[in-house]
C-alpha cells in the first residue's frame, strides 16, 4: 500500500523502464554476436556472408580467367589464318600449274602418231612407192583417232540429221530433191565433242 502523500508511478513510467531493458538486452546480445563496432557501425556483408573484398578476389580471378581464354582464341584464330593463307596460296600454285600442263597428257598420247609420221615421210624420200605410203598415212591416222577417242573425242553426226543451230554452222543453203526441207545435205568440215562439249560445229550444207 502507498503511504499518504506518496504518488503511485503511473502505468507509462513502467512501461518505460521495461522497454530500457529491453534494448539493453539487444544492445548486450549484438555486441556478443560482433555485428557492431565501437561507433556502432554495421559490417558490411552481403546476404550470403561474403565480404566485399572476397568478391573483389573473386571477381579478378574471373577476369583474368577470361582475358586467358580470350588471348588463347585469338591465338587460335592467327593460326587458323596463317593455315588458309597457306592452303590459298598452294590451291592457285596448283590451279596454275593444271592450266599450264592440261594438254601434257593428250600431248604424250600423240608422241606416237607423231613418230609414225616421221618415219613416213622419211621412208618416202628414200622408197618411192606411193601404195605403200599411202597405206602407212591411213595406219597412222587410224592410231591418230584411237589415241584422240581415248581422250573424250567424237565426231558430231552431220549428213541426213536435222540442222541443229547448237551443232551445224549452216554456210549455205541448197535445193535438194533427196532430203526434206532444214536437213543437212553435205558435211564441209567434220565436228567434234569432247566428251559431252561441242569442242567444233560441223561446218554444213543445208537444204531449203
Amino acid at each position: 500500500m502507498t503511504k499518504r502523500g506518496e504518488k503511485t508511478p503511473s502505468m507509462n513510467q513502467e512501461n518505460k523502464k521495461e522497454m530500457d531493458l529491453r534494448n539493453t538486452d539487444l544492445t548486450e546480445e549484438n555486441l556478443a554476436g560482433g555485428e557492431v563496432h565501437d561507433g556502432g557501425e554495421e559490417v558490411l556483408e552481403d546476404v550470403q556472408g561474403v565480404s566485399v573484398e572476397e568478391k573483389m578476389l573473386t571477381l579478378e580471378a574471373e577476369l583474368k580467367q577470361s582475358k586467358e581464354q580470350a588471348d588463347d582464341y585469338y591465338s587460335r584464330l592467327q593460326r587458323l589464318q596463317a593455315e588458309f593463307d597457306n592452303f590459298r596460296k598452294r590451291s592457285q600454285k596448283e590451279k596454275e600449274e593444271t592450266v599450264k600442263y592440261a594438254a601434257e597428257r593428250v600431248i604424250e598420247a600423240m608422241l606416237p602418231v607423231l613418230d609414225n609420221f616421221e618415219r613416213a615421210v622419211s621412208s618416202s624420200q628414200t622408197n618411192q612407192d606411193f601404195n605403200a605410203f599411202s597405206q602407212g598415212v591411213e595406219m597412222i591416222l587410224k592410231q591418230m583417232k584411237i589415241s584422240l577417242e581415248k581422250e573424250g573425242l567424237k565426231p558430231i553426226e552431220a549428213v541426213g540429221q536435222a540442222f541443229d543451230p547448237n551443232l551445224h554452222d549452216a554456210v549455205l543453203q541448197v535445193d535438194s530433191e533427196e532430203y526434206p526441207e532444214n536437213t543437212v545435205v553435205e558435211e564441209l568440215q567434220k565436228g567434234y565433242y569432247l566428251k559431252e562439249k561441242v569442242l567444233r560445229p560441223s561446218m554444213v550444207k543445208v537444204s531449203r
